[in-house]
C-alpha cells in the first residue's frame, strides 16, 4: 500500500491545479470520478456486502496503515470514527503545504457519494487541523436513529482541546457530497 506520505502533497496541488483548471465543480467531479469510482472500488464492495462490518473493514486497515490517530465504534445502526491525527492533513501542515483551499473536503467528496451508492448517509465535521469526526448510517434510518451514544471508553474528539482552535468547524449533516457543507 502506498503511504499517505509519498502523495499527499501531490494530491493537495492536483485540487488545486484542477480548481484553476475547471472551478470547484471539477475538483468534486475529480474526487467522485477518480477516488470513489475507481480506487476505492474495494471499499464500496466491503461496505455494500457487509455493511458497518465493512465499514470496520476497510478504515480498521487503512487508517492502521497511515498511521492515523483515530478511535472507532459501531453499533448494528452505525459506525463512527473520530480522527484526532489525521495523518495526511498532519504531513501537510507540518511541512507548510497548502495549496487547495480545502484539502479536508476530499474526504466527503469522495466518502459522501461512495456511502450513497452503498446506502448510507454522513454526518461529519471537520477543523483544518488534522481533526474530524464521521457517523455513517442507513439512508432508511436516518430520521429513527437517536443522537450517537459513544461508548464510555470512545474518543470524540469534538471534546479535545484542539478541536475547536483550528479554524472554521465545517460541517455536513445527512450528506452525501462536498457540496452539501453546512459551516
Amino acid at each position: 500500500m502506498l503511504g499517505c506520505y509519498d502523495f499527499c502533497g501531490h494530491y493537495e496541488w492536483t485540487f488545486e491545479w484542477l480548481r484553476q483548471q475547471g472551478g470547484e465543480s471539477l475538483v468534486h467531479a475529480y474526487w467522485d470520478q477518480a477516488i470513489h469510482g475507481d480506487s476505492q472500488r474495494h471499499a464500496l464492495a466491503w461496505i455494500r456486502q457487509q455493511g458497518i462490518a465493512g465499514m470496520e473493514k476497510y478504515w480498521g486497515h487503512t487508517l492502521d496503515h497511515e498511521g492515523a490517530g483515530y478511535a472507532t465504534s459501531s453499533s448494528p445502526q452505525s459506525f463512527r470514527i473520530d480522527m484526532y491525527a489525521c495523518p495526511s492533513k498532519g504531513f501537510l501542515l507540518r511541512n507548510g503545504l497548502h495549496q487547495y483551499h480545502d484539502y479536508c473536503d476530499h474526504c466527503i467528496g469522495w466518502i459522501g457519494p461512495m456511502m450513497k451508492e452503498a446506502g448510507f448517509t454522513v454526518d461529519h465535521e471537520h477543523n483544518h487541523g488534522g481533526q474530524c469526526w464521521w457517523i455513517m448510517r442507513p439512508a432508511a434510518e436516518r430520521d429513527t436513529v437517536e443522537a450517537e451514544k459513544l461508548p464510555p471508553e470512545a474518543v470524540d474528539v469534538r471534546q479535545t482541546e484542539a478541536w475547536g482552535k483550528s479554524g472554521p468547524i465545517d460541517i455536513f449533516h445527512g450528506a452525501n457530497s462536498a457540496q452539501a457543507k453546512r459551516s
